[in-house]
Formats: structure tokens, C-alpha cells, sequence
């Protein structure tokens, strides 16, 4: 602008120094007077020309300078170029923020942890989708709404007001109930300008293990208590008084009774120890199934035997249906057989004496193998069914007692059915009896009649449940 006014100011000052010089110097007054306003009209006119270019140039840039570019020379072409220049340069580092901003946001996006950014009142500004997943919120709809509204736990609004940060609450999940509890934990970290950064965690399977951990070492100290009390109590006696040799018998029978149900529990809890320290089993070694649970029912009237004479009643009915009697499993034989031991051993001390209980093995239509235990015995609530392959989970304490249980056999067939691939498969229905049903997969089946596999039957009313995968 200044260098503008300068050649105004310039050009008149010649125009005015030419015509004094005609006027006065020379004599000439019309001469002076024309020189003097062809130099003002001259000044006038690239003044007007300047400014019209100026005011092409203004305009482009507030259009937001597109193409094409208006003409303009000399210096209003100059700074049309480096305006240009700039704005490419703005342009690009714009983008490279945006491109910087995006990768950020699907790094929040991919994040376990539910994300949420609120601003100075607590009106959400951005949530990724797993506090979406967390809390129930409708993106982009609930932008802008504020937290309160959409998250009313009293815990939540509590720990809200109070402006705590760093120490988070646990709140119930959005599809929390009691049969799937969802347990969040949720904490405020301050950013910026009186903002806040809202995060969410999925703690339920913290809280599970957790919970699990505590009853494990509880039912193991209350497992093993019991009969020591019991030993403790028969030594004390056998010290203190003197006894017959038959109340001697009797005692000694009784302890050693207690110190096989503590040794059982010890066996157990050392092969679970050791299938959860050991690789799984891979697919060179062969076992043949059917040969395998014969056995397994062999040993099973054995003890079927035992307590029938023990408790002067008649055996049960123990037999094995084999429907594929070449098939074959790429596996452990120790293993398979110790959770089929565990299925039949556990059939026959709940199912009442005379009761019948079968061993079958079939192909599957979809290549696999099914081993399923049935039994005529009382049977199983349906709500019972999700739990009964917990370490210790009873449904009747003092049934399992009676009949000698650790409360440990399912727990091992399921570990045992996971290491191999296949789904431990419950179908129960108190007074109906009750299948337990391991499915292995066809990768691990082997059998040289599969074609002729047969067909799974139909599905009752009542489905089987699958057993949840949740740590042993």
C-alpha cells in the first residue's frame, strides 16, 4: 500500500514540477497546465488500473483461491503465486494432520478399552465403539449429549460429582443380568482445558477368576479340613481310651476311609496341575475307541459291583453301544480314558442302584466322533448345568459326599475335552436321567468307514448345553 501512495505522491510532484517549468521558465501557461494534468490523469488512471487489479486478487482469495487463477502482473501476480503457495503448503500439512487424526481415532477404535472425551461440563465429544458396546450409546446421535443422561448407575453419578480421578468405580455392564453378569470399571482423567477423558474396562472375567480363585482355595481348605478333623478326632480317641480290637478295627477303617478320599482329591488336583503345565496332545498317536470304552465299562461294573455289595443292593446295568467299532482318535489314550473313567464313575454313584447307565460311540455327519455317557438317574436342574464343571461346584453337597466325589471329575473332563478340541455336550432333566457327550472334531477322527457315519438323531425338546468355556 505505502509504495502505491509513494508514486502517487511522486507522480504528481513531476507533474506539477514539469508545468511550473513550462509556465514560468518557459512562458508557456497552457503548456504547464497540460503537462501537469496529463501527469495527474496519468497517475490517476494506474492508480485506478492498481486497484482494480487489487480488487480481483481479494476477491479470488476469499473465494478461497480456485482455479483458475485471475490475471494479474508485476507485483499482484507475485503475490497471487505465493499465495497460492501457501495455501497448497497449508493444504498439505491439513491433510497430514487429518491423515495423523484418523490413524489416532482407529487406534482408539481397535482399543479394548472403551474410550470417551467430554468436554468442560461433560457433554461427550467422541466415543469409540466399545464404550459404545459398554454404556449402550448411539453414535453419532448422542454427541453432544451429556454423560448423566445416558449413564444414570448411582455409582456412576456419585463418583461424577465428586470430580474424583484415578480412583474408578465398578458399575454393572449395559446387558448385565444375573445369570451373565457384565462388570465394568470405569475412571476420569483430566485433559486440556477442563476436560475429560472417560475410560471403561471389561472386568468380569478379572472378577470371575478372581471369584473362582477364592472358592477354589476355600473348598480345597473345607475338602481337606473335613476329613482331617476327622483323622484328628479317631487318633485323639485311640490315645486317650482304651479299645477293643473290633472298636480298633472299626476306627482304623474309618480313618483309612478318610485318608483315601484325601488321597483321591490329592490325584486329582495333581492331574489337573498337570494337564493345565503340559503341550496338547498332537495327532500322531491312535486310540481305538472302541476297545477303550469297553474297558472303561468293565471298570465301571466293577465299582458298580463293589458298592452294590457294600450296600446290599442289586448293580446297576452297565453296558457299551458301539456304532462305529473301527473308529479311531488322535489323542491321548491316558487322557480320553481317564474322562470317559470320570463320566461312568460319576454315572454310576448318582444313579440309583438297578438304574441303568450306557456308553455309546457314533460318527457324526460332520465327520466327528461323539463318546456320550447316559444314565436313568435323578437327573440335573437345567439352571445347574452352566456350572457343574466348576472345581468343586455340588449340586447336593451331601449327596456327593456320600458317594466319595472330589467334585473334581467334570472339572477334568472338561480340561481334557478342550486339550483334544472337542465340546463337552450336558442334556438333563430332573427324573429323566441325565447324557454327558463329548463331540470331537473331525481332524482327530479317524475311521475307515465314515462314509457309512451315522446320521445324528433328532434334537428334543430340551437341547443339550454346552459347557462354558471358562478357566478350570
Amino acid at each position: 500500500m505505502n509504495w502505491r501512495i509513494t508514486w502517487l505522491v511522486v507522480s504528481h510532484v513531476i507533474g506539477v514540477g514539469l508545468g511550473w517549468w513550462l509556465a514560468f521558465r518557459r512562458g508557456d501557461l497552457t503548456g504547464g497546465l497540460i503537462a501537469l494534468f496529463v501527469m495527474a490523469a496519468v497517475a490517476v488512471s494506474w492508480l485506478v488500473w492498481d486497484n482494480f487489479l487489487g480488487y480481483r486478487v481479494m476477491r479470488w482469495m476469499r473465494r478461497g483461491m480456485p482455479d483458475p487463477l485471475p490475471w494479474a502482473p508485476n507485483l499482484w501476480g507475485e503475490v497471487v503465486e505465493v499465495s497460492r503457495r501457501n495455501q497448497r503448503r497449508m493444504t498439505r500439512k491439513t491433510q497430514e494432520a487429518e491423515e495423523k487424526l484418523q490413524v489416532f481415532l482407529e487406534a482408539l477404535q481397535a482399543s479394548p478399552i472403551g474410550v470417551v472425551l467430554l468436554d468442560e461440563v461433560g457433554r461427550m465429544e467422541w466415543f469409540n465403539l466399545v464404550a459404545s458396546e459398554h454404556f449402550g450409546f448411539n453414535g453419532p446421535s448422542d454427541f453432544g449429549q451429556h454423560i448423566i443422561n445416558l449413564v444414570r448407575d448411582p455409582q456412576f453419578v456419585k463418583y461424577w460429582v465428586q470430580q474424583q480421578t484415578g480412583n474408578g468405580v465398578v458399575i454393572p455392564g449395559r446387558t448385565h443380568t444375573a445369570q451373565r453378569p457384565v462388570r465394568l470399571t470405569v475412571q476420569f482423567f483430566p485433559y486440556g482445558q477442563g476436560k475429560r477423558l472417560l475410560l471403561s474396562r471389561d472386568v468380569t472375567a478379572v472378577e470371575q477368576s478372581e471369584r473362582m480363585r477364592r472358592d477354589f482355595v476355600a473348598n480345597v481348605s473345607h475338602e481337606i479340613r473335613t476329613p482331617l478333623t476327622v483323622l484328628s478326632g479317631f487318633v485323639e480317641t485311640m490315645q486317650s481310651l482304651p479299645l477293643s480290637a473290633e472298636e480298633s478295627g472299626r476306627y482304623l477303617e474309618l480313618m483309612a476311609q478318610q485318608a483315601h478320599r484325601m488321597q483321591g482329591l490329592v490325584q486329582d488336583l495333581l492331574m489337573l496341575s498337570s494337564l493345565e503345565g503340559s503341550p496338547h496332545p498332537d495327532l500322531s498317536e491312535r486310540v481305538d475307541m472302541a476297545s477303550l470304552i469297553r474297558q472303561c465299562v468293565d471298570d465301571a461294573s466293577a465299582l458298580s459291583e463293589v458298592l452294590a455289595v457294600d450296600a446290599g443292593e442289586p448293580a446297576h446295568r452297565i453296558r457299551a453301544e458301539i456304532l462305529a467299532p473301527d473308529a479311531q482318535l488322535a489323542g491321548s489314550r491316558a487322557e480320553v480314558q481317564s474322562a470317559i473313567s470320570n463320566l461312568l464313575s460319576n454315572a454310576v454313584r448318582y444313579t440309583p442302584f438297578g438304574g441303568e447307565v450306557v456308553a455309546s460311540l457314533r460318527l457324526l455327519p460332520d465327520g466327528g466322533m461323539q463318546v456320550a455317557v447316559r444314565d436313568s438317574g435323578p437327573g440335573i436342574a437345567r439352571e445347574h448345568l452352566p456350572r457343574v464343571t466348576e472345581r468343586f461346584y455340588r449340586v447336593d453337597r451331601s449327596r456327593s459326599r456320600e458317594t466319595g466325589g472330589t467334585g473334581l471329575g467334570l472339572a477334568i473332563v472338561k480340561h481334557i475335552a478342550q486339550r483334544h478340541g472337542a465340546q463337552l455336550l450336558i442334556d438333563s432333566e430332573i427324573g429323566c436321567g441325565s447324557t454327558f457327550a463329548l463331540d470331537f472334531p473331525e481332524q482327530r477322527t479317524y475311521d475307515p468307514d465314515a462314509p457309512n457315519a451315522v446320521q445324528r438323531p433328532q434334537e428334543s425338546e430340551s437341547a443339550p448345553v454346552a459347557a462354558p468355556d471358562v478357566p478350570l
